[in-house]
């Protein structure tokens, strides 16, 4: 089977095509960029130029893996939206898979640590964050959470801790600060494409519409009292 992953959720697009074969993958193409905004505008491209690369059709596409959140607003629905109209074309089934586990499976492949925690910048001095244990694959030992920078900085109680994504060196000296074994690593860190195929391939796909993992309400809301009458 087929399968297209990915993820538009941060500061970049990145998308992977890779064969399934169990719980087996071998990726067939992959690509990431980095950027603020366009996001809308690069992903559909960007995954014509990684399904043309591996030498397929787009009708042979059996499984679609995406990000779902946490993440921007406009780029987590961007990342949903394509998945849906695409497997609306091929009949492929799909599957959501957060954001942050995504990152923590790159961070444990790069990075030597037992307790990960990814905390990515959520603006208005929080944090988007989740525990993991690296030893076991990625495994979550937390929900992911909307915290403070004090919060996040207490993630993992009292065992050693390396934080990861773009909130981690503001985390870890705060952690350290107060006493933690704690250190910063990947402040860099996206999801990527080829992770999210590799996770999703330890999920079964399913037919349940695709959606958005919001940790925070949108900023943009009706104003009271604005309504128009109708007439």
């Amino acid at each position: 089977m087929i399968l297209l992953a990915f993820d538009t959720c941060f500061d970049g697009c990145s998308v992977c095509v890779a064969e399934q074969q169990g719980d087996r993958l071998r990726v067939l193409s992959s690509a990431m960029e980095r950027f603020e905004t366009g996001h809308a505008a690069r992903l559909v491209p960007m995954i014509g130029e990684a399904v043309q690369q591996a030498g397929i059709d787009f009708n042979v596409i059996g499984h679609i893996a995406v990000t779902t959140g946490p993440g921007t607003f406009t780029g987590t629905r961007i990342g949903i939206a394509a998945a849906r109209a695409i497997a609306l074309a091929t009949d492929a089934r799909t599957t959501g898979i957060s954001s942050l586990a995504v990152m923590a499976e790159v961070a444990r492949r790069e990075i030597d640590a037992r307790t990960l925690a990814v905390v990515v910048d959520a603006r208005r001095g929080e944090v988007y964050a989740q525990l993991f244990d690296a030893e076991h694959g990625a495994e979550s030992a937390s929900p992911p959470q909307l915290l403070s920078v004090a919060d996040a900085a207490e993630l993992g109680g009292s065992h050693p801790v390396v934080f990861v994504g773009s909130a981690a060196e503001q985390i870890a000296a705060t952690a350290t600060e107060h006493g933690r074994d704690a250190r910063a690593a990947l402040p860099d860190l996206l999801p990527d494409a080829v992770a999210l195929a590799h996770v999703a391939v330890g999920v079964a796909p399913s037919d349940a519409p695709l959606l958005p993992f919001y940790l925070r309400p949108p900023d943009a809301r009706p104003q009271e009292g604005k309504t128009i009458a109708r007439v």
